[in-house]
This record gives C-alpha cells, sequence and structure tokens, in this order.
C-alpha cells in the first residue's frame, strides 16, 4: 500500500466532547471502520463503543450536559437537511439494539441544523433550524413541558441566525442572528426560554465599518450571567465577556497578533485561549482575577481544537504539515491512540510571503525531499473562502508530493488569521479578488524556479474548486490542468438551488440577488468564461450536495461538452464531501490519473 493510501486510512480520532456534569463520558468521531461515525468513551472503565452507523457516516454529535443521552443529526446521504436522533450513552438495551435511537424533538420537521443547546437539568432543549420555507427559527422544549408536548417556536427571521448557547442555569439563551442583511457579520440577542428579550449587543450599528460577534459561551457557574463573546473592535477577532444582566463589558485585550479565540476553563475562573497567527496557532491561559497570561507549551505546528478539563489540564489536537495528528494532553500523555497503522509523516512547509495588489500574501509551499525545479507544481486553493491553510497535517497535498509535485498553498484575501480588512476585502468581486492573489504568488512560484510553467495545476474543493473553475476560465493561459471538487460552476443557478444560509452569506457577497445585481453575479460565475478554459477539466461533484449543488455542476459540464472541450466528470452518492475512507482514496487516485494522463 502506497504511503500516500496509508495517511487517509490510518485510523483517526477527534478531540473528545465531554459532559459538563459526567466528564469520564466522553463523545469523539473516529474512522476506525473506514468511515466517519461517532464513538462514546467511558474514561472511568477505558470502554469505547461505535454510536452511529450509516453508509455515509456521521460527524455531527452532541453529549447531554449530564452524559445520559448522544444526540446525532440524522440527514440522507449527506443532503444536511434531517432531524436531531438521541440514543443512551450506555448503549443499546435490547439485543442487537433495534430501536435504540429516537427522534430527540419529535414535533420538529426536518431542516438544515441551526445550532442546538442542552439543559444540565435534562429537560430543556434549544433547537436552531432552517428551512428555505420559513428562514430561521429557533424551538424550545422547556423543562415544564408535559411528554410528548411540541416545542414552541421562540424566534423567526428570514435572515440567518442560530442558537449560540444557553445558559448554565439554563435560563437565558444566546442567539446568532443576522437580521441587518449582513450574513459575515453577527449580532447578538439574548432571550429567556418564553422568547422575551433579556440583552442586545450589535456591532454593526452606528459606524462605517463591519464588525461582527460571535457567542463564545456562558460561564459554566449557577447563576452567572456572564457570556464569553468574540469580537471585531480592534481589527481582528478577539475576546471579551459581556454581562447580559447588567450589560458591563469587559475588555480582555491580550495582546497578541493574530485571531484569538477562548473558552472557559471548567470552573469559570479563568479561559482557555486559542490564537492564530500566520498559519499556525498556539495555546494560552488568562486568569480573569489577576488577568494574568500564560502560554500553554505546544509544539511549532497547528492546533485544531483544544478543551480544558476539569483537572486543569488541557487536551489538544496537535499536528504539522511533516507529522501526523495527535491527541496530547498537557499532563504529558497521548489522550486517545488509536489502534492499527501509523500516517507515514510527510516534508515540512516553507513560508512564503509574496507581495500582492491587496498586500503582503502568505502561501505555503512543500516539495519532494532533495527536489530542486522547475517542479510539477499543484496549486492547492482552501475552501471557505472565511478559512485558511496552515502548517498542518494534510493527506492530499502530501500525496501530490509524494508523486513529485510541489504544492502551493495561497491564504489570498477572504482568508481569516490575517486580520479583519483581509478576510473582508473579497466582497461584490467575488472570486476575482482571491484570484489576483493566486496569480501572483504564481507569478513567484515560477520566477523563483520552483515551478515548471507548463505543468501548473490549479486544484481545491468546494470555494477552493470554485475558484479553480473560475481560474481556469479567467486566466486560461496560466494553467495547464484543472481539478475542482464540489465546486462553484454556475453562480446564478447555484444561488437558487443552495441551503438558505449560503444563499444570505451570497446576498452578503455580492450585495443583493442575482436578480437585484445580474452584473455581479455574471462577473463571478464560472459559467460566464467557460468558453474561454483550454486546460483539461477534472470535476467531482456530491449528487446531494446542498451547499454546491449537482444542477449547477452539470449546467458547467453541458457547456464543455458542447464545445468537445478535453473533461471528466466524477459523481458520488454523498453531499459536500464523503466521510467514506475509500471514497476519499478513490477521488484523490482520479485525480492523481488524470493529472498523469494530461501532463506526463
Amino acid at each position: 500500500m502506497p504511503d500516500w493510501e496509508k495517511r487517509f486510512r490510518a485510523p483517526r480520532v477527534s478531540l473528545p466532547d465531554w459532559a459538563e456534569d459526567a466528564p469520564d463520558r466522553s463523545l469523539f468521531v473516529s474512522n476506525a471502520t473506514g468511515t466517519y461515525e461517532l464513538y462514546a468513551w467511558d474514561r472511568a472503565t477505558g470502554a469505547q463503543r461505535q454510536v452511529t452507523n450509516r453508509a455515509n457516516g456521521t460527524t455531527d454529535g452532541l453529549l447531554s450536559p449530564d452524559g445520559r443521552w448522544i444526540w446525532w443529526f440524522d440527514d440522507k446521504d449527506g443532503d444536511e437537511f434531517g432531524v436531531w436522533r438521541r440514543q443512551p450513552f450506555t448503549g443499546p438495551d435490547r439485543p442487537g439494539g433495534e430501536g435504540v435511537d429516537e427522534v430527540a424533538v419529535p414535533g420538529l420537521a426536518p431542516s438544515y441544523p441551526a445550532g442546538l443547546a442542552l439543559g444540565r437539568d435534562g429537560r430543556t432543549v434549544v433547537v436552531g433550524r432552517s428551512t428555505d420555507e420559513d428562514g430561521s427559527t429557533i424551538h424550545v422544549v422547556r423543562p415544564d413541558a408535559t411528554p410528548g408536548e411540541a416545542p414552541v417556536e421562540i424566534y423567526r427571521h428570514r435572515e440567518s441566525a442560530g442558537v449560540g448557547d444557553l445558559s448554565y442555569d439554563g435560563t437565558l439563551i444566546a442567539v446568532e442572528h443576522t437580521e441587518h442583511g449582513d450574513a459575515m457579520h453577527s449580532a447578538l440577542r439574548v432571550l429567556r426560554l418564553d422568547g422575551s428579550v433579556v440583552a442586545e449587543l450589535d456591532d454593526t450599528k452606528g459606524g462605517t465599518e463591519e464588525l461582527g460577534l460571535e457567542v463564545l459561551g456562558f460561564a459554566p457557574v449557577d447563576g452567572d450571567t456572564r457570556l464569553l463573546v468574540g469580537h471585531q473592535r480592534r481589527g481582528r477577532w478577539e475576546p471579551m465577556v459581556w454581562d447580559v444582566a447588567t450589560g458591563e463589558e469587559t475588555d480582555l485585550d491580550l495582546d497578541l497578533p493574530g485571531d484569538v479565540s477562548a473558552e472557559w476553563y471548567p470552573d469559570g475562573s479563568a479561559l482557555l485561549v486559542a490564537h492564530s497567527f500566520e498559519a499556525r496557532g498556539d495555546l494560552w491561559r488568562y486568569d480573569l482575577g489577576s488577568r494574568e497570561l500564560t502560554r500553554v507549551e505546544t509544539p511549532r505546528g497547528s492546533v485544531s481544537g483544544a478543551t480544558a478539563r476539569p483537572d486543569g489540564t488541557v487536551e489538544y489536537m496537535w499536528s504539522s504539515a511533516a507529522e501526523p495528528p495527535v491527541l496530547r494532553s498537557t499532563s504529558g500523555r497521548v489522550v486517545l491512540d488509536p489502534p492499527g497503522m501509523k500516517a507515514p509523516g510527510s516534508v515540512p512547509v516553507e513560508d512564503v510571503w509574496v507581495e500582492g495588489p491587496g498586500g503582503r500574501i502568505h502561501a505555503l509551499v512543500q516539495k519532494p525531499a532533495g527536489a530542486t525545479g522547475p517542479l510539477p507544481t499543484v496549486f492547492e486553493v482552501h475552501g471557505g473562502p472565511t478559512w485558511h491553510d496552515s502548517d498542518a497535517f494534510a493527506a492530499g497535498p502530501a500525496a501530490w508530493v509524494d508523486h513529485g509535485y510541489a504544492v502551493v498553498r495561497v491564504n489570498y484575501r477572504g482568508s481569516t488569521g490575517y486580520g479583519r480588512a483581509w478576510t473582508d476585502a473579497l466582497k461584490h468581486r467575488v472570486g476575482l479578488i482571491e484570484l489576483e492573489d493566486i496569480a501572483a504568488v504564481r507569478e513567484w512560484a515560477v520566477t523563483s524556479g520552483l515551478a515548471d510553467p507548463d505543468r501548473l495545476v490549479l486544484s481545491g474543493g468546494s470555494w477552493g474548486g470554485y475558484l479553480t473553475l473560475l481560474g481556469l476560465g479567467t486566466q486560461p493561459d496560466a494553467w495547464a490542468l484543472g481539478l475542482a471538487a464540489v465546486p462553484v460552476a454556475d453562480y446564478v443557478t447555484a444561488y437558487h438551488d443552495e441551503m438558505e444560509a449560503l444563499k444570505a452569506m451570497d446576498r452578503t457577497l455580492f450585495g443583493g440577488t442575482p436578480e437585484e445585481v445580474p452584473e455581479r453575479f455574471a462577473a463571478s460565475s464560472p459559467l460566464t468564461y467557460v468558453d474561454a478554459v483550454k486546460a483539461p477539466v477534472y470535476i467531482s461533484a456530491g449528487v446531494n450536495d446542498p451547499r454546491c449543488p449537482i444542477r449547477q455542476v452539470e449546467n458547467y459540464v453541458d457547456r464543455l461538452v458542447a464545445r468537445g472541450a478535453v473533461h471528466e466528470v466524477y459523481r458520488y452518492e454523498a453531499g459536500h464531501g464523503s466521510l467514506v475512507v475509500d471514497e476519499r482514496i478513490k477521488q484523490v487516485g482520479l485525480e492523481l490519473d488524470f493529472a498523469r494522463r494530461h501532463l506526463g
């Protein structure tokens, strides 16, 4: 078995979630069976068991605070439209487990999920939902509800909104909403269980800057009305503490250069601070009493998730481009080490800074050990767009390096981790701004001697797939090959077919609907430029994808077919990507083969 395939097959686990009032009970995701599914873990006994078993996998799950129930979202083959189900943490109570799962909130029709919060009393439930017909709604099952009583709707709006958190005593609900119409910058509202308003916080009002807020969590103390909030008031994401009862805001001003998030330590006395800066991450402890910031020692690389345990230790998922993920603890031990083969490592990443039209662009470069250019080079474009590539282990780029390619990943304007202005820069000229940055890094790659200009591959998934198709049409002489996974291909049709929350995001990005600003959608749609595409194109798409729906992909493919363009299309029975290991390996293998046949 080649190394690139081992990296996909090697058993993986996620950072475990744990129950607030039963911290020995944990829930994690693993690919141990060859499909990503939920697993229960009793830390006291060491026992683990598989919770879900579905053909296309399951990753969305939550433990109730008392540790008695595991909630998981049940959609159809990756379409993200469904209902919440639950089962006891202890597992089936009858042979074979027949009927162990039950609909968790009877009376709610299927929808897209928009947040879930569970009360410590075992009875209070807050469910966020989104549908094309209703927009965003929030429903509550109150602690005094009779068995079988329908949940009560306490919130409804056409724009996107979702459940942020439920207070520790189960009386207050924090909601993120975009009623002002800017889906990139949320405002906050705190409600009682009856829907009455307790407090509002809105940084989108009263200024010329577009500022957002996010819910990071209520203090884990009974009767405590402090809410940890993420804000952008100094040009990047930072945490502050907002007392929703008094309105008092406590500015933390952590003096860290990148984007900063945080969560509470279990006793509410301190914050676990996650810091992301220039494609790497680290952890800190902030004592709320002394206002002292102390580093939590982690190796250089990326921390993809962390949590503070009741004993004061911190568990975190760490990796680097060269070293596979490890679930570590500050106690010095590895928290979960799944049995089976270990993923082979890869090569380290090199940081490159390139002057671009909107400022300095950060790119991450990997190439085969000892190789000298010019090399066939893959520009692997990240999705999001509000995301970023980091010094973290990724099996896809490592596979290309194994096959003799250099890999370049560009944190273009729109990426997170470089300040609010960088992230927000792509409005109205959607896609085109990102491609300007990619073009600047491409020029560096060629002139530096790294990349062979005749063997340049533009590749990506989701938003990266969209930029791939758009780049092949707007920069037809720059690329020798295109590989687009689950892309936006026809932006107008994509808008009309996609899930409601993404419609709201597109209205924010473009400044309106396709009917209101048709020229902007046309300028940013790959379909507009399809007849200019010269390079061979490989497209893969999930037939149940609610984010980049299949109909708009078929529209683009029909145009390729009509002009006899060199292309291949792979369709698979899933949604926005696959949770099945064999399917992921197959898709990477098809891309590698397509490149071999067309580039040599």
